[in-house]
């Protein structure tokens, strides 16, 4: 998925990438409904089975075509496609599938380790990819905007050899997904009626529960900006704003990592001290101030700062997010109410994407007016989760 951004802003079609982006996100906003009724319908199990299943086979089948010839773009854009239908249904999946196996006592816990685990590949994946997409030439270099001393060299990975990397991980998923043992810890009530009927459960459910739809919806604003800025928007600024190469980009994603990695530690200790919403509210208006700061400033190091901040702010809140809906969402209907909040987390990507699209972001260094508006969409989101929490402790103390 770094990969991807970085190939189009090399060829100069970074308005085309965030273009076909913006479609895509709009294709998955609607997709995501039917995700979240596969997520409650079937084992969690088998959904991460055949997910990863096909995904290897569709990706794989696509770097082996580019071994031939060159990969058309419409190819390249299809397996980030791919990669994004399969997060609405894996991530769902396996926020479902840890409150399923843990109990009440444990629900920090276990969001935490979810978070350092998944981190952790991150922080693998975005040491690796710098690497890969500009290979490194023995000698004096330039490496994550450092100059290094390299023993050996080798060239930069062709699109299709990334691509046959990432299938193979899914491939090898499998067979460990495979191995799994567990028993559910609760009796979950499968709800068997036609499709329709399952998806306005859901939607039934955040209709009479306004509090937990309100701290649903917004408490994701942090992911979206941030899923905008690292496919639309880091790029540019990367090579427009700094001049930089693709392993200032990648660098920034592994220092990402490294703050995410962090916050899943720290994460369950800020309960101690907040409850998830006031929590989720200062780590919303770190984002803002975050954003904020990209739009003023100009340097690397800023840029670095920024990703280990905002791993921090992004990584905490899912964590504290999570525990607050696992407290209060039967995991009967945990598949779907997940999928609607995502739905509506895509649709206000799309709409970003496509304002980014525009050519007027993409010209000169005209990328930092981007990064305003996402720092007052942070901030007007964190008055929100302000006046809803300040609203249900004035219902409890009532």
């Amino acid at each position: 998925m770094l990969a991807i951004p970085w190939y189009f802003t090399q060829l100069g079609k970074s308005s085309w990438f965030s273009l076909a982006y913006g479609f895509i996100t709009l294709f998955v906003m609607v997709f995501g409904l039917y995700a979240g009724t596969l997520v409650d319908r079937f084992s969690r199990k088998k959904n991460f089975l055949y997910t990863s299943l096909v995904c290897g086979l569709l990706i794989g089948s696509i770097a082996a075509y580019g071994y031939f010839t060159d990969l058309p773009d419409w190819m390249v854009i299809a397996v980030f496609a791919i990669t994004m239908l399969n997060y609405n249904i894996h991530y769902p999946t396996l926020y479902a599938f840890g409150h399923e196996i843990s109990t009440p006592e444990n629900y920090g816990k276990i969001n935490s380790q979810i978070e350092i685990t998944g981190q952790s590949t991150s922080v693998l994946s975005g040491a690796f990819s710098g690497i890969l997409l500009e290979g490194i030439q023995q000698g004096p270099g330039h490496l994550f905007g450092m100059d290094i001393h390299f023993p050996v060299g080798f060239k930069a990975w062709e699109i299709q050899e990334v691509f046959a990397l990432d299938a193979s991980t899914y491939l090898i998923s499998v067979v460990l997904i495979g191995l799994i043992n567990y028993t559910p810890v609760k009796k979950v009530t499968v709800e068997t009626g036609s499709l329709l009927s399952r998806i306005k459960s859901g939607f039934s459910y955040l209709k009479h529960h306004p509090r937990q739809l309100w701290f649903g919806l917004f408490s994701f604003s942090v992911f979206a900006a941030l899923i905008v800025s690292i496919h639309a928007l880091i790029p540019v600024y990367v090579d427009k704003r700094l001049g930089e190469s693709a392993s200032v980009f990648a660098a920034t994603d592994l220092i990402y990592a490294m703050g995410a990695l962090l916050a899943g530690f720290l994460a369950v200790r800020l309960l101690q001290y907040f409850s998830s919403q006031k929590a989720v509210l200062l780590l919303t208006v770190l984002g803002a101030l975050l954003y904020f700061s990209l739009f003023l400033g100009k340097s690397i190091l800023l840029l670095y700062l920024f990703g280990f901040l905002m791993g921090i702010s992004n990584a905490g809140i899912r964590v504290l997010r999570l525990t607050y809906l696992f407290e209060k969402i039967p995991n009967e209907l945990m598949g779907r109410v997940n999928s609607i909040f995502n739905m509506a987390n895509v649709f206000t990507r799309s709409a970003f994407i496509f304002l980014f699209s525009l050519p007027f972001f993409t010209f000169d260094e005209n990328i930092i007016y981007a990064f305003l508006v996402l720092a007052i969409f942070l901030g007007f989101s964190g008055l929100v989760l302000y006046l809803n929490s300040e609203k249900q402790e004035d219902e409890l103390s009532a």
